[in-house]
């Protein structure tokens, strides 16, 4: 079987569900998974999985300039991917290269979206099309659904995102003898810069958080230098009550440091759905992008702090960003709390379990 979702990383982790009730119907089945570079590192450990296979997407767009050089090296992927014998593919991405990369394996079955949900008439090289219902659904439900059109039930799985004892090894190390923390994340991927909570305004969460709660507030970032200039400037303007987070140059280090948080804080991004995914309650910062779309798991507890305005959701931004603007320090610092004071949190209850009680949005 082959699964086909190549990026972005958040979209990739919240295939992860999907794909592990897939692998956990068909128990002795090959499966792999067809990834950009870029979410790579979000599959490379998990151990249910029994390869992962890079497109070459930089190398074919190197080659756009001399068109017999990216036909060659096209032609070439093909054949492995041909190579490789696969019975089933399911395209999860749902667009025309997506759609061509199935077709190019010559599987039996290939099993995606039907429109809208297919699209660039990608749908048209898969023989096997889901019609999904037109009601908005979040991400993670879209991908069970196309489980669900095989006959295969998707039940809850508490950890979807398994991390390496190497790396939660690492993550212990760095934290011991420090408090579980609250973990900011204040990056998200430089396309979505409009996604972006303003670093002062992080900074007097995170100030009334150790002055009311005693929290001790960790600021994460990524291996680029644009995150790791945001997380510094949190912690400068928080003045002494944040710090820091180790650096993770690995998704699987920035999913074990989240698995010693004791909430996580962050916009709609990757690493709060990789956050979500290990178990850590989640508050989302949630300004553009489609609130039913882009909800957090449901098997871990969540909040959301959301001010709907006229404009959203968008996919472009905009200068003002009034949407993120709109959410308020104190929102944001009620959402927190409330996950802290959960009974599910502390009382170590299983996430499903939290999920029950917690899993829904809370400030608006």
């Amino acid at each position: 079987m082959l699964v086909i979702r190549l990026g972005a990383l958040g979209d990739v982790l919240r295939t992860l569900p999907a794909v592990s009730a897939l692998r956990q119907h068909y128990t002795d089945a090959r499966l792999e998974w067809l990834v950009e570079s870029g979410s790579e590192g979000a599959l490379r450990d998990q151990p249910w999985l029994d390869d992962v296979i890079r497109f070459p997407r930089e190398e074919l767009a190197r080659g756009l300039a001399r068109p017999v050089s990216a036909w060659s090296a096209g032609s070439a992927f093909a054949r492995e991917l041909r190579r490789r014998d696969f019975d089933l593919v399911l395209d999860f991405h749902g667009i025309l290269k997506s759609g061509v990369l199935a077709w190019w394996t010559r599987a039996a079955v290939r099993v995606g979206y039907a429109p809208p949900l297919g699209r660039e008439s990608g749908h048209r090289f898969l023989n096997r099309r889901a019609r999904l219902a037109a009601a908005p659904v979040s991400r993670f439900e879209r991908n069970d659904a196309l489980v669900r059109f095989l006959g295969i039930e998707t039940p809850a799985s508490p950890r979807p995102f398994r991390v390496s004892p190497e790396d939660r090894a690492w993550a212990e190390t760095q934290t011991r003898g420090a408090a579980s923390p609250v973990l900011i994340h204040p990056g998200t991927s430089p396309g979505t810069v409009y996604k972006r909570y303003p670093p002062a305004r992080y900074a007097e969460v995170i100030r009334a958080l150790a002055a009311r709660d005693g929290a001790d507030a960790w600021v994460a970032f990524g291996p680029s230098a644009e995150e790791r200039a945001s997380a510094r400037a949190v912690v400068e303007a928080a003045r002494g009550a944040a710090r820091l987070a180790p650096e993770t140059r690995s998704i699987g280090r920035l999913a074990a440091l989240c698995e010693q948080a004791r909430v996580f804080v962050g916009s709609d991004s990757g690493p709060l759905h990789l956050a979500s995914l290990v178990g850590t309650p989640v508050v989302q910062l949630l300004g553009p992008t489609h609130p039913v779309h882009n909800q957090p798991y449901t098997g871990t507890p969540w909040r959301r702090v959301h001010v709907p305005q006229s404009c959203s959701p968008c996919r472009r931004g905009c200068a003002s960003v009034a949407c993120m603007q709109a959410l308020t320090p104190d929102a944001i610092v009620s959402a927190v709390r409330e996950l802290l004071a959960s009974s599910a949190f502390a009382t170590g209850a299983s996430p499903s379990e939290g999920a029950l009680r917690t899993g829904r949005p809370a400030a608006r």
